[in-house]
């Protein structure tokens, strides 16, 4: 850590104690902590009024979803057409850390006082729809970074004051940020000839799985099938080796 990002995590201990659990990283410099969902308004308060903090930036809100964290494909040599993704049917599980609900929140914010910058994590109430509460009234650029959120994830921001859709369409179903949302979608449009406007309807694409294809050895390299000139012995140049592999 830098002399400047070891202040910042004095000062964030010093206030908070235990009330922040620090967050992993492998990025030198970068400070990270997971706050609970009931001290999250206050905690974003203090970060944005103390001058000892002074973040007065919002620089980003993300949605995140940890359906299947810490979960992986088992490495193999062959592939199926079934299992956990499309190659393998055996999961092996690599968790770093406990995972306190599903769905999270993930806030950057910058202190341009201090040129300081800090990531927030909070998790949303479990169930469904998850819910957290709205930053809008701290950071008012929250506004669209959380209609985002919910636009893709799904997540309800209480207390937003217009919390609609922002990249989808208003007829739109389910939120494709989401690990379990098909990749094929669950509805298409199409123009309706009869109705003279576009409609939607289920989606006709038949799902299927796509295993690449593995070239196991390129001939254009075959050393014994290159062209040979006339007259010329038809393995000059090739040695017992290489006949014998070819």
């Amino acid at each position: 850590m830098t002399v400047r990002t070891e202040t910042l995590v004095s000062k964030l201990t010093a206030r908070y104690g235990e009330s922040l659990r620090a967050l992993p990283t492998t990025v030198a410099g970068e400070v990270g902590y997971e706050v609970a969902a009931a001290d999250l308004l206050r905690v974003c308060l203090e970060l944005r009024d103390d001058k000892e903090f002074a973040f007065e930036q919002l620089i980003d809100v993300c949605g995140l979803d940890m359906l299947d964290y810490g979960r992986e494909e088992w490495r193999t040599q062959s592939s199926t057409g079934t299992g956990f993704s499309r190659g393998v049917d055996r999961i092996q599980e690599t968790v770093t850390e406990e995972r306190r609900s599903r769905f999270a929140v993930v806030y950057q914010l910058l202190s341009i006082t201090h040129n300081w910058r800090l990531r927030l994590r909070c998790f949303a109430s479990e169930g469904e729809p998850p819910v957290i509460d709205s930053v809008v009234d701290v950071w008012s650029s929250a506004n669209w970074f959380e209609r985002e959120a919910f636009d893709l994830f799904g997540i309800m921001f209480n207390g937003h004051p217009d919390l609609r859709r922002l990249l989808t369409d208003y007829g739109f179903i389910g939120h494709p940020f989401r690990k379990d949302f098909p990749l094929i979608g669950n509805v298409e449009v199409k123009y309706d000839t009869a109705k003279g406007r576009v409609v939607y309807q289920p989606v006709s694409i038949a799902p299927r799985t796509l295993v690449p294809r593995v070239i196991r050895h390129d001939n254009r390299y075959d050393t014994s099938l290159k062209d040979v000139p006339v007259g010329a012995e038809p393995y000059a140049g090739v040695t017992a080796g290489d006949r014998a592999r070819g």
